[in-house]
């Protein structure tokens, strides 16, 4: 009834459709998509996650049974292998190894100690460079940091500052890889999120360790490996669960986030009450924060009781229920101007407006995410999907602004 696990997506889905005794057409009106996409994706067509998740609802089963986890292209690449602008990074985080270890790819000399407290600094500051979504100026100085990393590891190896440095290097990835997810160079960032969770383990730090699962559980999500996003999410917050009464905002924040991102994952694929569950818990630390925020902006980011609040809003979006969406975001308090922990939530508001057929609201909250943060905006593909759909049912004609909207999200 569920199909052979090795067959493509089209072969999965007619699989299950036919095992439960439907028609194209009528899963088609079930999950409220077009005869056509059906057809297409049966054919050997692909179709984006969110359509595979529509589907997967109407037929009371997982997403991931619909993916296909063997064939290794796509009509759309999704990731960078062939950037040439990655290749410095490539050289640090994936270098050739031979017998004898890994290749440096540049002579380097070390003189004197490594200074852990100033490169402890440099990461601060890429970390805010990153916020300010300067993303040109974070690929060009993270390749040096991970080197220099490497460097410190290897200096202080046995030695009384090893663990730092481990820390240290763990940090540094795990912002590498949170770089890539955005760029979507996914097995360049899966690389560099493996070695830093590595890291973390070696150095005895649980903090760095959840904050490069949470990254891994960032990046895949974003590749539709929701199974394995979900599971990764929570075997990490059982084994990191804090005392709630005694934990530090820290430990409070990153077990929140990896249960939200734990849930996002479960609500994607089609497991609603483990999802529900999951944000339970994640507020559960926002509570235990007393109305603060607990922020490691070179790991995890921020986190307090928006933070769940608004992944329950996104969840409503992902199981089709833009009403309630609009509805539970309405009892928000407007987020700050420019705030990256709110920017995702106004694009899943836009969403919401766009299903209702409310164009020019959705419109306008894109248009002003595309002043405070046009890099950001730019790489959301979500923003595209968005600008389609209200162009697509739009009887009236874009004005300037919304072509100048156009040319940045890559629409035309």
């Amino acid at each position: 009834m569920h199909g052979d696990t090795d067959s493509p997506p089209g072969n999965r889905l007619r699989g299950i459709r036919l095992g439960l005794g439907f028609t194209q057409q009528q899963l088609a009106e079930r999950a409220g998509l077009s005869l056509g996409v059906v057809k297409k994706i049966e054919r050997g067509g692909t179709a984006r996650l969110e359509t595979y998740h529509t589907l997967a609802r109407a037929l009371g089963v997982r997403t991931s049974q619909l993916l296909d986890a063997s064939a290794p292209h796509r009509d759309q690449r999704d990731d960078d292998g062939d950037n040439h602008a990655l290749l410095a990074l490539r050289q640090v985080i994936a270098p050739p190894v031979t017998a004898t270890g890994a290749l440096d790819p540049a002579d380097t000399v070390e003189s004197g100690d490594p200074d852990l407290g100033a490169m402890w600094q440099a990461v601060d500051l890429l970390a805010e460079t990153y916020y300010r979504d300067d993303y040109g100026t974070v690929a060009e100085r993270l390749p040096a940091l991970v080197r220099s990393a490497h460097l410190a590891v290897r200096h202080f190896d046995s030695g009384p500052q090893e663990a730092d440095a481990l820390r240290l290097r763990a940090c540094v990835l795990q912002m590498a890889g949170r770089y890539l997810v955005q760029v979507r160079a996914y097995d360049l960032a899966q690389m560099a999120l493996r070695d830093a969770v590595q890291d973390a383990v070696r150095a005895g730090d649980q903090g760095g360790v959840a904050a490069a699962v949470y990254q891994q559980g960032w990046s895949l999500i974003r590749q539709g490996r929701l199974d394995e996003a979900e599971a990764v999410s929570v075997t990490t917050a059982d084994g990191t669960e804090p005392r709630l009464s005694r934990a530090s905002r820290a430990s409070l924040g990153a077990w929140g986030k990896l249960l939200v991102h734990g849930s996002s994952a479960a609500a994607r694929n089609n497991r609603p009450q483990e999802a529900r569950e999951m944000l339970r818990l994640a507020r559960a630390a926002g509570i235990a924060l007393g109305g603060k925020q607990a922020v490691s902006q070179a790991a995890w980011g921020r986190f307090d009781w928006r933070t769940v609040a608004y992944q329950a809003i996104e969840n409503h979006m992902t199981t089709d229920n833009p009403g309630m969406a609009l509805a539970l975001a309405a009892k928000m308090p407007p987020p700050p101007a420019n705030a990256p922990f709110g920017r995702r939530h106004m694009l899943t508001v836009a969403q919401a407006h766009a299903a209702l057929r409310s164009g020019d609201k959705a419109l306008t909250i894109l248009l002003g995410l595309s002043r405070t943060s046009p890099e950001w905006l730019r790489h959301q593909r979500l923003a595209a999907d968005v600008f389609r759909e209200v162009r697509d049912k739009r009887a009236r004609a874009m004005s300037h602004d919304h072509r100048e909207l156009a040319l940045l999200l890559g629409v035309f």
